[in-house]
């Protein structure tokens, strides 16, 4: 299994950067949250924060352990969005460090996930969730007619 490591950040540039970014929640983004409401109402069932069988301390963001699928909703700042993902003026250097570090892991477990043989799907935090829950479904096999979230 790779390694990861990061050199010690070099610490906060200001004390309200580190509020802020102390802050940032890990799971249970908003993005996230709304990708499960719309999954739970259409009446799919899934797992939070699932362990990534064989690799400690990683997670996969909703997970459908029985038909082995793997939804990821990655941040558009910590995952390096090619949009929507920004630079920081201060300790620069280690950001972009930081994010690339995230991306090898990503792409780590997605392949580690695949040779388990799992079906992996990341989405940015800025996607449409209707249009995810219209893929997962799909994946799931959940898509027929006449079946899932109900529309008024």
């Amino acid at each position: 299994m790779p390694t990861f490591g990061m050199p010690d950040h070099p610490g906060p540039s200001s004390e309200r950067m580190s509020r802020r970014m102390s802050g940032q929640a890990r799971r249970d983004t908003r993005p996230e949250l709304a990708v499960r409401r719309l999954l739970h109402a259409a009446g799919l069932r899934y797992r939070v924060a699932y362990p990534v069988p064989g690799l400690p301390r990683r997670t996969i963001d909703i997970a459908f352990p029985r038909r082995q699928l793997a939804v990821f909703v990655d941040g558009c700042f910590w995952h390096g969005c090619p949009t929507h993902g920004t630079d920081p003026a201060s300790n620069s250097a280690w950001w972009a460090r930081k994010i690339l570090t995230n991306q090898q892991r990503d792409a780590d477990t997605t392949t580690h996930l695949q040779t388990l043989g799992w079906t992996v799907v990341r989405f940015w935090e800025h996607e449409d969730p209707d249009a995810i829950l219209r893929v997962v479904e799909a994946l799931v096999g959940r898509a027929e007619p006449g079946r899932g979230r109900r529309r008024q």
